[in-house]
């Protein structure tokens, strides 16, 4: 019987090893973030002439954890009363230094509290701090050593992501999305949180003004307040005003003549004002700049229905360019600029938009000249100018404090650019045959040639 019992015995004690081994094997070989993922930090660089400024998102739990500074329970009023102890640990952990080693300065500023969510982690709550770095006098801001081991140093599982948000120098300059720099993490081998280097490249000022043409462009497409203040005013150009009503059409060359003054002052408006709030750097509040847009399509609109200045389009659309300058002048605000690099994105800015409205100008004018003929223009421009004015409208009492689904949906045009470009030059292709067309009959019927259109009555 000592055959079998040892032979069982044997089994027994294989099937046992089995089972400890194989789930020790999994658990070993599995990875901190399989077996729960826990969200990272991200450090979001915005990269200056002279400095470079950082958003540091900092997940609550670890933060805790790390810095020995409970926020789990804190709520956003109780914050300010853990900023000091919050800036002095960070302080301890974050020692940028350029390639030689020398200090750089470090500032953090405003801190806040929030709920967020990573792709592969549930809701969490966030804390977020403002940083500035300044490199001694006549360092390079590009290329630096960021020693960096804020929560890592304790929680030895944690990953920072570093990112560049804006990098005029590169030519990143929209805000949107972000850059991938590099990773901090614990060196497991030598247990040493080792410094990410930091190397943006070069730079140039061509990047710098190519990235603001483009977002010039840019801004006038997804901009549906100026484009409609702009084609509200063009919509009646091609009309004679008599006794307060649009009656009748102007010449050919009168038309052009009105659309090219009305283009021009526009033009001179907004970049004058953009220019001087610029150049000036002057801290102007946005919602009045924005209401007054608003305020300025919505007289457009009341023009188009019955003349408020006929003859004066041109006049009109210079004054009201001026508070189109300043709102553009908000975007370039936001990005620090220095001198030299504010007054080549002045010229980029200004150019893209420039190119674009001309873009939108050329396209629009062949349907404007045909639509004053035809009989159904009255019908035609009292519907977009009733339209117009009520999208105006919302946006007017939205941007007074009152929000409206009216302006939520007129905003959303902006998304459909692409369609607004498609539609405007098939109309434009329309109206050019249609005018060759009508040509070619008139020739062929010498004795119509010399009778005016057929007009109806607005």
């Amino acid at each position: 019987m000592t055959g079998p019992r040892l032979w069982l015995t044997t089994v027994l004690r294989l099937v046992a090893g089995i089972a400890i081994a194989v789930p020790a094997a999994l658990l070993l070989g599995a990875s901190p973030a399989a077996a729960h993922p826990m969200p990272h930090s991200v450090v979001q660089l915005d990269v200056y002439q002279s400095s470079v400024s950082a958003r540091l998102e900092l997940p609550v739990s670890d933060f805790s954890r790390a810095s020995g500074i409970d926020l789990t329970d804190t709520t956003k009023a109780r914050l300010p009363s853990r900023a000091a102890a919050i800036r002095t640990y960070l302080l301890k952990h974050i020692h940028p230094t350029t390639t030689q080693g020398k200090a750089w300065r470090v500032s953090i500023g405003a801190l806040s509290l929030s709920r967020t969510q990573q792709t592969s982690t549930g809701p969490y709550r966030e804390l977020t701090a403002k940083a500035t770095f300044t490199p001694p006098a006549g360092a390079d801001v590009r290329h630096f050593t960021f020693d960096y081991d804020v929560i890592v140093h304790q929680v030895v599982t944690h990953v920072i992501l570093v990112t560049v948000r804006q990098d005029w120098s590169a030519g990143k300059v929209d805000g949107e999305g972000t850059t991938q720099v590099g990773t901090i993490e614990l060196d497991v081998r030598h247990m040493k949180v080792p410094p990410l280097k930091v190397d943006l490249g070069a730079g140039s000022a061509w990047r710098g003004f190519v990235a603001m043409l483009e977002l010039g462009g840019n801004h006038i497409l997804t901009g549906t307040d100026h484009l409609l203040f702009l084609l509200i005013l063009l919509l009646p150009a091609p009309l004679s005003a008599t006794g307060g009503r649009w009656t009748g059409l102007v010449g050919p060359r009168k038309a052009l003549a009105r659309i090219g003054g009305i283009t021009l002052a526009f033009t001179a408006g907004h970049s004058a004002a953009l220019a001087a709030s610029s150049l000036g750097r002057l801290d102007i509040p946005s919602w009045p700049v924005e209401a007054f847009i608003a305020a300025s399509i919505l007289v457009g609109a009341i023009h188009a229905i019955r003349p408020l200045f006929p003859g004066r389009e041109a006049v009109v659309a210079g004054v009201f360019g001026l508070g189109h300058g300043m709102a553009f002048s908000f975007v370039l605000a936001e990005m620090h600029l220095s001198t030299g690099q504010l007054v080549t994105s002045l010229l980029g800015f200004n150019l893209g938009i420039e190119l674009v409205q001309l873009l939108l100008v050329c396209l629009a004018l062949p349907s404007l000249l045909v639509l004053a003929r035809l009989r159904v223009q009255p019908a035609l421009r009292l519907t977009g100018a009733t339209l117009t004015g009520v999208a105006a409208l919302g946006w007017l009492v939205d941007r007074l404090g009152l929000p409206n689904p009216v302006a939520r949906a007129a905003d959303s045009a902006g998304s459909h650019t692409t369609l607004l470009l498609v539609a405007l030059a098939i109309t434009a292709l329309a109206a050019t045959a249609w005018t060759l067309t009508t040509r070619l009959r008139a020739r062929a019927r010498p004795e119509t040639a010399g009778r005016p259109p057929v007009l109806s009555r607005p």
